[in-house]
């Protein structure tokens, strides 16, 4: 018994456009609070977009097809080359994201059903300080379990903010008996004080196969001083005898391909390994971090300067070379043709916050779509938008107020602590319940 909250005919566009922030300095906000947890920060509506952070998260799922494709293969390294793209996947639709999401609330939930994607979603905020938010997604078939939880360490530099992720990503795939475990990169905003503000991130990413061994070193580049590393990813998959037997290469706001290792490691000494498509700019793109969303801005990177930047429209010709002997494993889907005046939304994230009427009394009264905030900014209403975002952080903080004067601590309702499974590290884990559809006794946080 659960609620259809995937409709075929669903919305291509939010009710209104965005707002323009081109009268508003981000700057002029954090200058005030440096050396402050940025977590902590209250920022202008303005400077957000009409989704919670637990409706970012969801965005993951939008390549799930990627984990039916791995269940779909009796080869496991096969299937971690299917992983490995889903890992890298999941943070594409964060490419030109210009705006920050919503701070869940504590106790916020969000869910989603996708029958055509063969998956069903549920997230909760288990935390405020520090903040936490937890996710399960299952196949409907019950052929996966993914879950997980984010809460990034944000670091401010005076010119730039670095969130580096902290939580454990997992994937289960139980007709294997198979656990997948990575963490994302790390992701930095640059250009705090002067300039335009853009996104890059970095970092190793280790995919692990507990059961056999394999694993899948991925290794999100750092632009360079020139930019010629932006958005590029490359990896290699090890066998259980810790050999090399592939290579992944593309970058993270484009594709993924997939070549022998042999034959990039001869590619590189024929001296063709350094010679990408020539153009004159290279992008950049945001991804989210946590409550203070690193997503802020996104302006292409002109060849021989950091600091002069213009907007300059994406090609329709991919900037990865390929390699002879390559054959694709993702490919990021096309954005809708609105999309610049919604928020840079991919289709998947324009339906994350639409409301039907077959919703009423079916999802609980803590769904993110339900939030008045996020709906009034959704809807073109900015005013009332930031005077509803107000008056819910003020809620928020009388109730954690009154919580720590009496002997009533805060309780989950849909994750508890724990340890992970494959590895032992803390996490927090679904505790089912759910989707039995009987919501008594949850707490009034709108």
């Amino acid at each position: 018994m659960f609620v259809r909250l995937y409709i075929p005919h669903s919305r291509t566009s939010l009710p209104a456009s965005m707002f323009s922030r081109n009268d508003f300095s981000i700057w002029s906000i954090l200058r005030k609070c440096i050396g402050m947890e940025l977590s902590k920060i209250t920022m202008p509506v303005i400077f957000n977009e009409p989704l919670s952070f637990l409706q970012r998260l969801t965005e993951y799922m939008e390549h799930t097809y990627l984990i039916h494709q791995a269940n779909a293969s009796s080869d496991s390294i096969e299937r971690m080359k299917c992983v490995a793209a889903f890992a890298v996947s999941a943070v594409a639709s964060q490419w030109e994201r210009t705006g920050k999401p919503f701070n869940p609330l504590l106790g916020e939930t969000y869910e989603l059903v996708r029958e055509d994607l063969g998956f069903r979603l549920i997230s909760e905020q288990v935390s405020h300080h520090p903040p936490v938010s937890a996710f399960h997604a299952e196949g409907l078939k019950k052929d996966f379990v993914f879950h997980g939880s984010i809460y990034p360490k944000l670091k401010f530099w005076g010119k730039s903010v670095e969130a580096e992720p902290k939580g454990i990503i997992t994937l289960e795939l139980p007709k294997y008996n198979e656990a997948y475990t990575w963490t994302n990169p790390t992701c930095c905003v640059h250009n705090i004080i002067v300039g335009q503000l853009w996104i890059e991130q970095y970092g190793n990413v280790e995919v692990l196969n507990h059961k056999t061994g394999e694993r899948c070193c991925l290794n999100f580049k750092p632009c360079g001083l020139f930019g010629k590393e932006l958005h590029k990813v490359e990896g290699y998959i090890l066998d259980k005898s810790k050999k090399k037997v592939c290579s992944l290469y593309g970058k993270w706001t484009e594709c993924m391909y997939i070549v022998d290792y042999a034959a990039l490691e001869a590619h590189k000494r024929s001296g063709k390994g350094t010679a990408e498509k020539k153009t004159n700019f290279d992008f950049v793109a945001g991804v989210t971090s946590g409550n203070f969303s690193c997503d802020l801005v996104v302006y292409p990177v002109v060849q021989g300067s950091r600091e002069e930047v213009e907007e300059i429209p994406l090609p329709e010709a991919d900037t990865v070379e390929v390699i002879p002997g390559s054959y694709l494993l993702w490919r990021i889907a096309p954005r809708p043709v609105n999309s610049t005046e919604m928020y840079s939304f991919t289709s998947f994230a324009m339906q994350l916050n639409e409301l039907e009427k077959d919703m009423d009394g079916l999802i609980p009264k803590t769904d993110c779509r339900l939030r008045p905030d996020i709906r009034a900014m959704e809807n073109g209403d900015i005013d009332l938008a930031s005077e509803e975002k107000k008056r819910l952080e003020e809620k928020q903080r009388a109730a954690c107020k009154t919580h720590s004067k009496s002997d009533d601590e805060w309780k989950t309702k849909w994750f508890q602590q724990g340890q992970n499974p494959h590895n032992g590290s803390q996490d927090w884990l679904f505790s089912a319940g759910y989707w039995n559809r009987n919501y008594p006794l949850l707490p009034d946080i709108y």
